[in-house]
C-alpha cells in the first residue's frame, strides 16, 4: 500500500498516536508518517503517508492550511490552548464588530509570529515540549516569518471569538490567539480548533481515524489517495516504460525535451504509476530529483 490516507483526527490522540494506531494495521514492516502535526485537543485534516508516500513528504510539506475554531479571552495558559495551565489572567473587553474587523486587518498579510514553548520546534535535539514538560526553563523560540491570507473574527460571547483563517504552513495558531489577545488588551487561549485544509488535502476528502482503521482490520480499502493524486499541483509527463527504465538507472538524460512549460517540478507518470518527480533544469534539459518504487510493482 503506497499513498495518502487522509484523516479526520478526533481530539485527544496525539499526531504521532494516531500513526502508532495505523501502522500496528499495516503491519510493522511499513513505513508510515504524518504531515502537519495537530494538536491532541485538535481535530481534523491528518495526511497519514503510507510506504513509498512517506517519500512525497518533502513535496507536501508546504501549502495553504485552513482552520477554524474558538479564542477564549481573559486567561492565558503555559500551552495556549484550554489544555495547560493558567499563566496569566486579564480583564476582558467589550468586543465590537468594528475592533475585530480592525485586528483581522493588523494580522492578515506577512507578519512575524513567535512560535508557542509548547511545540514541536527542537532545541539540542529535543523538542521544547518535552523540556517544558520537565519543568526545564525554556526560552522562546525565534520569531518567524508567516503569511496569513485571510482572518475572520466574531464575537461568540462576551469573552469568546469564533475565528477562521487561512494561512500558510508554519502559522501556529495558539500563537495567533496569544497575540490577538495582547492586540485586545487582554489574555487569549485556543479553546477549539479544527484544521479544514492541509495543502492539497480538505476535510471533504477525510476520513474518521476508527472508519479507516476498521477498513484495515477487516482488508478493506481504506480511502487510500494514489501518489500521484496527492501530488495534484505538479504538472504532469507520461513515458513509456524504456525512458521509465532509464530513469530508474538514473539517467537524466532520458528526460531531454520532457519538460512542461514553465514548470520547476513536475512528476513522471508510467503505466498509471508515478515514477519520479523531476525539475527542469533548462528550456530542454532537467534533473532527477526522486524516484519511486522498484518498477516492479504491479501497474494498473
Amino acid at each position: 500500500m503506497n499513498g495518502v490516507i487522509v484523516i479526520d483526527k478526533p481530539a485527544g490522540p496525539t499526531s504521532a498516536e494516531v500513526v502508532r494506531q495505523l501502522k500496528a494495521r499495516l503491519g510493522k514492516g511499513t513505513r508510515v508518517g504524518h504531515l502537519g502535526t495537530l494538536d491532541p485537543f485538535a481535530t481534523g485534516v491528518l495526511p497519514i503517508l503510507v510506504g513509498e508516500g512517506t517519500k512525497l513528504a518533502p513535496f507536501l510539506q508546504e501549502g495553504t492550511r485552513e482552520y477554524a475554531g474558538l479564542f477564549v479571552l481573559g486567561r492565558e495558559t503555559d500551552t495556549l490552548d484550554s489544555t495547560g495551565k493558567v499563566s496569566r489572567i486579564a480583564p476582558v473587553p467589550t468586543l465590537h464588530t468594528a475592533q475585530l474587523a480592525a485586528i483581522a486587518n493588523r494580522f492578515t498579510g506577512t507578519i512575524e509570529q513567535t512560535p508557542p514553548i509548547f511545540s514541536a520546534i527542537k532545541r539540542g535535539g529535543v523538542p521544547l515540549y518535552k523540556l517544558a514538560r520537565r519543568g526545564i526553563q525554556v526560552d522562546p523560540p525565534k520569531p518567524r516569518r508567516i503569511e496569513i491570507r485571510r482572518l475572520e473574527l466574531e464575537t461568540a460571547g462576551d469573552d469568546t471569538i469564533r475565528f477562521a483563517v487561512l494561512c500558510s504552513s508554519g502559522m501556529y495558531v495558539r500563537s495567533l490567539a496569544r497575540d490577538i489577545g495582547i492586540a485586545l488588551g487582554t489574555a487569549a487561549h485556543v479553546s477549539e480548533l479544527r484544521r479544514a485544509r492541509s495543502g492539497a488535502f480538505s476535510i471533504a476528502d477525510a476520513h474518521p481515524l476508527d472508519e479507516v482503521l476498521n477498513a484495515l482490520k477487516s482488508g478493506e480499502e481504506p480511502g487510500l489517495v494514489s501518489m500521484s493524486a496527492a501530488l495534484v499541483a505538479l504538472p504532469e509527463v507520461v513515458i513509456d516504460p524504456l525512458v521509465e527504465g532509464r530513469l530508474r538507472h538514473g539517467d537524466s538524460r532520458a528526460l531531454d525535451h520532457l519538460s512542461p512549460e514553465e514548470a520547476s517540478l513536475f512528476k513522471l507518470i508510467s503505466r498509471g504509476k508515478l515514477v519520479a518527480i523531476a525539475r527542469s533544469t533548462s528550456r530542454v534539459t532537467a534533473a532527477i530529483v526522486r524516484v519511486f518504487g522498484t518498477g516492479e510493482e504491479e501497474h494498473d
